[in-house]
């Protein structure tokens, strides 16, 4: 993945793309801050993860600055957010989500929400990186509950 990323940020330093260069080192930077903290090079996994750590921040300073009205400070973290995406993999739909919980409660045998701890750590080591946690999330306790 770092390879892809100094690569990409040579391409925007070229091409004076100053939001893309800014979120290329933002995610060069968590990257190597993860590497630091665990003490090994991040695998495929981990890098993912780190991602969509930072999407998800995005998101959510987007949508809190909405909120408050202030479109000016939304639209940059929107911005960074659509580029982030582009080093995830292609996002799955709500019947693959659906499908991978289903699944996941069948394997693990859930039968209520003392089991969703379980059925969780299942359903997301098969979606990271490829769908929203919290819909996942929200889906399991859907079908646990039911």
């Amino acid at each position: 993945m770092l390879d892809q990323l100094t690569d990409d940020m040579k391409t925007a330093m070229k091409a004076k793309d100053k939001p893309r260069l800014s979120a290329i080192r933002m995610l060069r930077a968590a990257i190597k801050d993860k590497e630091i903290e665990v003490g090994h090079e991040l695998d495929e996994a981990e890098g993912m993860a780190v991602v969509s750590r930072l999407l998800k921040q995005r998101k959510d300073s987007a949508r809190q600055y909405a909120d408050a009205g202030r479109d000016d400070l939304a639209a940059p973290e929107l911005a960074e957010a659509e580029l982030l995406q582009a080093y995830l993999p292609e996002q799955l739909g709500d019947d693959d989500i659906a499908a991978i919980v289903d699944q996941a409660i069948a394997a693990t045998g859930a039968t209520g929400m003392r089991d969703m701890g379980k059925v969780m750590a299942m359903a997301k080591e098969k979606a990271q990186g490829r769908a929203d946690m919290g819909k996942l999330s929200g889906l399991v306790k859907a079908r646990l509950n039911s």
